[in-house]
């Protein structure tokens, strides 16, 4: 049976709580874990880099100089690529980097992601965690009582709380996702994973 530390927002213990084995005590698969992650990765990307094709550039409508006689190459416009000011070949245009991945894929790879934090010691459980205002003090207090301050560190939440993103948004290294949208990326990438207590129910109700 997995289990984590639960802890106070004052950074005092509380005990433990024992967590779905289905979610949180699942092997490890690097393969599939590596490539959902490049898939978020990938649809993170704009993709709105653009190049000028021979046709977009200006100028260029007759040819530059007489076929013969030069001693130059022979160019039939000055738009093209081996110009100054041509056009560009091969270049960029907007695209799509979404990667298409089954959503099966994306629960077990979170699984995964969770369970390797549960393994390594780096998740806990906050008990009563909230945000009555937007103070960051209160929150970077906590976060230093839980050896959490400096290091990327992901809170998870039942529900979406302004407060909580306020507070949040001037501490370096910090993020708060819900239980409905973390995904593995955001696991990975912390090196600290807080869930609170009642988003525990709503984490374990997606994934297993």
């Amino acid at each position: 049976m997995a289990s984590a530390k639960l802890f106070r927002m004052d950074g005092t213990e509380a005990g433990s709580v024992a967590l779905n084995a289905t979610v949180f005590d699942v092997e490890m698969n690097p393969v599939l874990v590596h490539e959902v992650v490049l898939a978020l990765q990938a649809s993170k990307r704009q993709g709105n880099a653009d190049t000028k094709t021979r046709k977009d550039v200006s100028g260029g409508g007759i040819k530059p100089y007489r076929q013969k006689g030069t001693g130059n190459a022979r160019h039939g416009s000055s738009r093209e690529s081996q110009m100054r000011g041509g056009g560009t070949v091969w270049g960029p245009h907007p695209r799509s980097y979404r990667q298409d991945v089954p959503i099966a894929f994306r629960r077990k790879a979170l699984c995964c992601a969770l369970s390797d934090r549960v393994r390594g010691e780096a998740l806990c459980v906050l008990e009563n965690f909230a945000c009555d205002a937007p103070k960051t003090k209160p929150m970077a207090s906590m976060l230093d009582k839980l050896s959490a301050a400096g290091r990327r560190t992901l809170i998870i939440m039942a529900d979406a709380d302004k407060n909580a993103v306020l507070s949040t948004r001037n501490i370096p290294k910090v993020s708060v996702r819900t239980a409905s949208d973390v995904n593995a990326l955001d696991v990975m990438t912390a090196a600290r994973v807080m869930v609170a207590q009642d988003a525990l129910a709503k984490l374990e109700e997606r994934l297993s």
